[in-house]
């Protein structure tokens, strides 16, 4: 459903929320083992979500990623989505139309709106810090 990019991107900032709770910054290497993704590919999406203020990046021997905790409670994942995804992946035409509309629809239009309005607002609801806290109790896992 997601693109790689985002998948990894949630799950990057899941890992890294999971550990911010616990007062720890996280580097790459963690990162990477934790979310089984190529360290290249990630480090250039947590670029991305540090740029979007998603996350914060410390240089030096103390540094890596963090989540601030009072981010934690109230970033969504509709945040992160929209950070690697821009707006297409709730407003763009499934079919890659450029003017598709209700004046307008492609063939899907009707079929696929009401469940992307839905998708919407389950993630516009969903927080970091709901998930994470199910990471941290080990109700639900990022890897297999």
């Amino acid at each position: 459903m997601f693109s790689k990019t985002c998948e990894y991107g949630i799950k990057a900032v899941l890992y890294i929320a999971s550990q911010s709770l616990e007062n720890k910054r996280v580097k790459i290497g963690d990162i990477v083992q934790n979310i089984d993704s190529p360290e290249a590919f990630t480090s250039k999406i947590l670029g991305v979500l540090s740029k979007n203020d998603i996350i914060s990046s410390q240089t030096g021997p103390n540094g890596g990623y963090e989540i601030k905790k009072e981010n934690i409670h109230t970033l969504t994942i509709a945040e992160i989505v929209k950070a690697i995804e821009g707006n297409d992946f709730f407003e763009g035409c499934v079919l890659g139309l450029n003017h598709c509309n209700p004046n307008e629809p492609c063939p899907m239009h009707k079929t696929v709106n009401p469940i992307r309005s839905k998708m919407k607002n389950v993630l516009e609801d969903t927080t970091i810090f709901e998930l994470a806290k199910g990471i941290e109790s080990k109700e639900s896992i990022l890897i297999r």
